[in-house]
């Protein structure tokens, strides 16, 4: 039996490098999974490649109604909500003196709004669970310490880790687990368009002189997903070959 057997997982941005290898793995392991992209293009993608247990929403994260529909959604078509996992996210890099308010926006409501909108709608269902649940939202190493061009992404992705913290602490008793989980640099399809040199000099400065891959980052949330982890909360869990230590 897998580590999910009967469990209803959701994954947003699961068309995605990291979203889809993490629908693939809660998958493996038994879960129903319902995933989310922009577009249905996004969802035709990448069903191929999941079982008859993923079920494809298309949602536009930064709007709170349709979040809020979209959680009734699933609950319609499962029965409850075991696990969320919100992992998608959008980047708008400039220079601070360059940065727009529509960049500021656009990265915090996507980044951060999302999971307070989504969060506060599943949670509910969670406390219905007599095993409780968990939330696991994807933070970044940018969030940790910061990166030039990135004032906002930081904001958002630090303002995760402690959302993350404040709402496991309000979950525990109904044994609802609220956990981060911060990647480093990681092979996607959005690093691969990165220069190789460029990349080589990213690479020098991680400990274990490797990118990681979108299996380490899904591994990650399997742990926090499943009853591995039943007694690990409010933490931000870094998956970066050692790029940064804290």
């Amino acid at each position: 039996m897998g580590l999910l057997e009967g469990k209803v997982a959701i994954v947003t941005g699961g068309s995605g490098g990291l979203g889809s290898e993490t629908v693939r793995v809660f998958l493996r392991e038994g879960a129903t999974v319902h995933y989310t992209g922009l577009n249905q293009g996004e969802l035709d993608q990448v069903q191929p490649t999941f079982t008859d247990k993923a079920i494809g929403h298309i949602l536009n994260v930064a709007k709170e109604e349709d979040c809020r529909n979209f959680i009734k959604d699933v609950v319609a078509k499962s029965g409850k909500i075991d696990i969320l996992v919100n992992n998608a996210g959008i980047t708008k890099d400039a220079l601070f003196t360059r940065m727009t308010t529509a960049d500021w926006d656009a990265v915090i409501n996507i980044n951060l709004n999302s999971i307070f909108y989504l969060s506060h709608e599943a949670f509910p269902h969670m406390k219905d669970n007599a095993t409780g649940g968990s939330i696991i939202n994807i933070s970044s190493i940018v969030g940790r310490q910061g990166n030039l061009g990135q004032a906002n992404y930081a904001a958002a992705k630090s303002g995760l880790i402690g959302f993350s913290r404040a709402l496991a602490r309000e979950g525990a008793r109904r044994k609802i687990r609220v956990n981060a989980v911060c990647p480093g640099f990681i092979n996607t399809p959005m690093t691969a368009a990165i220069p190789d040199k460029v990349k080589d000099g990213l690479v020098a400065q991680i400990p274990m002189q490797e990118m990681g891959q979108p299996m380490d980052i899904a591994n990650a949330c399997l742990y926090l997903a499943s009853d591995m982890s039943r007694y690990v909360t409010g933490i931000a869990l870094d998956v970066n070959g050692g790029m940064f230590m804290g």
